[in-house]
């Protein structure tokens, strides 16, 4: 499972990345973008640059491989065994959507089986849900923040978790086939 977290710049780095991702992409991938409440044009507007389906998560979905999920507009994406969890629970870094909900949930639900991506963003969400993952034996990617439209998320991930990649946007849909295909691949720690 692959989850991405992004803010300010965040869907076109995010169209770069799935338009990278193969039709028989082996992984599950989760996606949060804060978004406003209002917008409910987001699943529509990745699938046209992914060539896997990409849809809102609905509370209760199995997750399932070859599939993109994205948070829906105003509730936290959760990861529960291997299901979906909508909440409207409280703000997260401001947030709701928030990363860290997601990424702290898929830590603890799939451990060593995570690859946790931190793209373009202002602030620092993601940064916890980031520790999570590695701290659960995952897989930590972050853009790297000198190629980044808004580089304060990565950067805040740089600094506080031991990130395992650190590339350009152009860099990141190749590692991750890279990663769930089973290549090993060199760690890239640029700032």
């Amino acid at each position: 499972m692959i989850v991405i977290g992004a803010s300010a710049g965040g869907i076109e780095a995010l169209q770069e990345i799935l338009s990278g991702f193969p039709c028989d992409f082996g992984a599950s991938v989760l996606i949060v973008v804060h978004t406003a409440a209002r917008d409910g044009h987001l699943a529509e507007v990745l699938a046209r640059s992914a060539h896997m389906t990409a849809i809102f998560a609905e509370d209760g979905t199995h997750i399932a491989r070859g599939q993109i999920y994205v948070a829906p507009p105003d509730r936290h994406l959760i990861v529960s065994d291997s299901r979906i969890v909508l909440t409207r629970g409280p703000k997260v870094n401001r947030h709701r959507p928030a990363i860290d909900p997601l990424f702290e949930s898929a830590a603890k639900a799939i451990g060593k089986r995570l690859v946790g991506v931190i793209l373009t963003g202002y602030l620092d969400d993601g940064t916890a849900g980031l520790a999570t993952v590695k701290a659960n034996g995952g897989i930590s990617v972050v853009q790297d923040p000198n190629d980044a439209f808004a580089p304060n998320m990565p950067r805040n991930a740089l600094r506080m978790v031991s990130i395992d990649y650190c590339l350009p946007l152009s860099e990141i849909a190749p590692l991750l086939v890279q990663l769930i295909n089973g290549k090993k691949v060199r760690q890239s720690r640029r700032k």
